[in-house]
Order: structure tokens, then sequence, then C-alpha cells
């Protein structure tokens, strides 16, 4: 998968996208991700991405220019154009299944007011949002996509079955995990867990999975 970012501010993403699995991913060949400052795409001896909103009000807006330069040079028919912004479709587990089935990605992230409004009408395929709070910028949604969706690239994370009993894998936050030692200070592990028992063992996971779900979940239900 092919992954563009366009943004202010390429070194945000330096520590998080080079370690762990998305380090992997790019080593293996399974993630190809690159970084575009959006300067580069603004042609005035200053730079100037960002200009007064027409109407009045505070703060400042992305101006359409360089935005659709970038997009016009880094897309293809093939890319799907993502816009980050407070407007935008909640990010979830299903979104990032259906976001790593796609071979190119290009992810544009805001910053000051937000995106005149012709990017959104003209440029972006889909919006999202990784929840109802202000942030700064784009860059830490930004990141927060490239991970979810990263780890289900095939071959990602080892062992591709590991994703499948994740929480919201199945729609359900995922069940009580243990592991050695078998009691600790008093506390004990499930008996049905050292059973040996893998029906009895699937259907006690399923029932905390749901049972989980409901007490801190219930509109996962």
């Amino acid at each position: 998968m092919k992954i563009d970012v366009l943004t202010l501010f390429p070194a945000m993403f330096a520590g998080p996208l080079d370690e762990s699995i998305i380090m992997r991913a790019r080593r293996a060949g399974l993630l190809d991700l690159n970084l575009h400052n959006l300067r580069d795409y603004a042609h005035d001896r200053h730079k100037t991405v960002d200009d007064r909103p027409f109407g009045g009000g505070p703060g400042m807006l992305l101006k359409p220019e360089p935005i659709f330069e970038a997009v016009e040079h880094l897309a293809t028919e093939n890319t799907r154009v993502l816009l980050l912004s407070p407007a935008g479709r909640v990010f979830n587990q299903a979104i990032a299944r259906e976001l790593a089935q796609r071979d190119s990605l290009l992810i544009i992230t805001g910053h000051y007011e937000g995106f005149d409004e012709r990017v959104r009408q003209e440029l972006a395929d889909d919006e999202l949002s990784i929840g109802d709070f202000v942030l700064t910028n784009g860059a830490l949604p930004a990141m927060i996509v490239i991970d979810a969706v990263t780890r289900l690239l095939p071959g990602a994370l080892g062992d591709d079955e590991s994703t499948t009993e994740e929480s919201f894998s199945h729609g359900l936050l995922e069940y009580p995990q243990y592991t050695r030692p078998a009691e600790f200070r008093g506390l004990k592990v499930p008996e049905v867990l050292l059973s040996g028992n893998h029906a009895e063992i699937a259907r006690w996971r399923a029932e905390q999975s749901r049972q989980r779900t409901s007490q801190r979940r219930p509109d996962l239900l």
C-alpha cells in the first residue's frame, strides 16, 4: 500500500512512524509512506498557505491553491483522498478495514480554522474525524489512521489472525486476557482458561466479550 500525507508539520511524524509495526511494514515493503510539506506547493516568496476567511471571523483558513496543486501532483486514478476534519465520519475499525483494501491513500491534514470549502467539495473522496475534541492540527489523527490501517495489511503483524481477536474486530470489546503465573497475589486465572477445552474457552470468551461491551460500551451493541 502507498500512503501519502500532505501536512504543514512533517517532522511530527518522524518518531511514531519509524518504530514498531509501521517501521517493520515499511522495511518489508508492505507500506510505502511519503510525507509532503504543503508549503512546497506554495510559490510566493513567503510560501503562504493560509489567509483570512471571507466574511470575517477569527483564525485563518488553508488556501485552495497549494492543496489543489499538491493533490493533482500526488494522486492517481487509484488514490483515495482523505480529508481529516471534525465534520468527517468518525473513524473506527470498520473504516480501517475498508481503507486497508485500497492501493493508495492521500491524507490531507488540517490546521488553523480548517480548509477552504472548495477543497472539501472538489478534492476529498472521504472525510474522517477521530472524535469530538479539538487538536492543534491533523498530524496526530493522520498517524492514528495510518497505524490502524497498516496493522491490517497482510503480513504486517506476522500472524494475520492477530487482528481477528482484538477489540472492535467483531464490533465488540475484547474478552479479558491472562498469562503466567496462574495465581498472583491471590488473584487466580479463571479455571476455564486452564482446562484445555477449546470449545468451552471460546464460549467463555464470547460471553465475556458481550458482558464487557454491555457494561463499558453499550453503544456498540
